[in-house]
Parts: structure tokens; sequence; C-alpha cells
């Protein structure tokens, strides 16, 4: 008795589980990066701090180095300038826009 209680439990148990719809919510993304190539003039790859500053002015605000190597940032209204010790790595341009991503 107990035996047929158990295996109709576990039938109706999976049937529920088979049953169920997936639920979760699906974001979509737009990409945050803007790729910034060479010849752009945002390109800054391989650039020295100074040469930095001379282009675009001094920053608003200036995040310190974290890591090792360490990585700084330079943070303009448009956009931002990653550092490793004293070289650009990447400029990222920052997204204004407040529309949703999905």
């Amino acid at each position: 008795m107990f035996r047929k209680l158990f295996i109709s439990a576990g039938l109706i148990l999976a049937s529920c589980l088979i049953s169920t719809p997936t639920l979760a919510d699906h974001l979509q993304m737009k990409p945050l990066i803007t790729d910034v190539k060479p010849g752009d003039p945002l390109y800054v790859n391989g650039m020295s701090k100074n040469k930095i500053a001379n282009r675009f002015g001094e920053p608003r605000e200036k995040i310190a180095a974290v890591g090792d190597p360490p990585i700084s940032q330079w943070v303009y209204d448009d956009f931002t300038v990653y550092f490793e010790y004293d070289l650009a790595l990447h400029l990222v341009k920052h997204r204004h826009n407040t529309e949703t991503a999905y």
C-alpha cells in the first residue's frame, strides 16, 4: 500500500516538474563600450598621462591605481581613460542616455 502511495506521489511530483514552465527574466544589454580604433580622435592607447592631459585637459576625477600591475583611471565628462603605470590602456565612452537596455 505504501509502495503504491510513494510511486503515485513520485509520478505526480515528476509530472509537475516537467510541466512547470521556466520562469526566468531575460535581460538584453546594449554594449556599454564604444570601440575606439586608431585614427579616431579619442584613440589613446599607449599615450602617456602627460599627453592625455595635454590633449583633453585635467580630468574631473582621478581614481588611484589598484592591483598589480597598477591600473588607474582618469574620469572625464564623456569618457574614462584607463592607465597601466603611466601609459593609457583604453578609453571608454560613457553612456549618457537613460533608455532601458531591454
